[in-house]
């Protein structure tokens, strides 16, 4: 049943999101859902889970990341993280996986900034264009 990859990057206030293309070669930045805790981040992600999932290219797998430490221990956020894995596992069957997220967020920073001078502009991409690098870096290991 082939389908694209959808990229997660869970933040605490801001959910990124990002698509790949029905070959699941190329990452795009798809948008980012501010949400208000975590019952509201699962029900506002699975509402764009479904949507994706009814389009004509489907969806065969989420990839969430997850963050940890620069040496790969647990953060602050892992545990908010995985509660948030464990949740949509509940409302969905589609493959989920997680995959680390070290550093994405700076690196999605710096390329932003490459084409958009305004931080403003900058923070409303960031967690999609994050989501994006989570997702591409899966779609390359692939």
């Amino acid at each position: 049943m082939g389908g694209r990859v959808l990229g997660v990057d869970v933040g605490e206030r801001r959910v990124g999101l990002a698509i790949s293309d029905a070959s699941r070669t190329l990452a795009r930045p798809l948008s980012t859902i501010e949400v208000t805790g975590a019952a509201n981040a699962v029900e506002r992600v699975m509402k764009t889970i479904d949507a994706l999932a009814a389009d004509e290219d489907g969806l065969e797998t989420i990839v969430i990341g997850l963050p940890t430490r620069l040496d790969g221990s647990a953060s602050g956020a892992t545990p908010r993280v995985q509660a948030f894995v464990a949740a949509l596992r509940t409302k969905t069957t589609l493959r989920i996986v997680t995959a680390d997220e070290r550093l994405t967020s700076r690196e999605a920073e710096s390329r932003l900034a490459l084409n958009e001078r305004d931080w403003r502009k900058r923070k409303q991409k960031l967690d999609a264009a994050a989501a994006a690098i989570i997702l591409q870096d899966y779609l390359d290991r692939r």
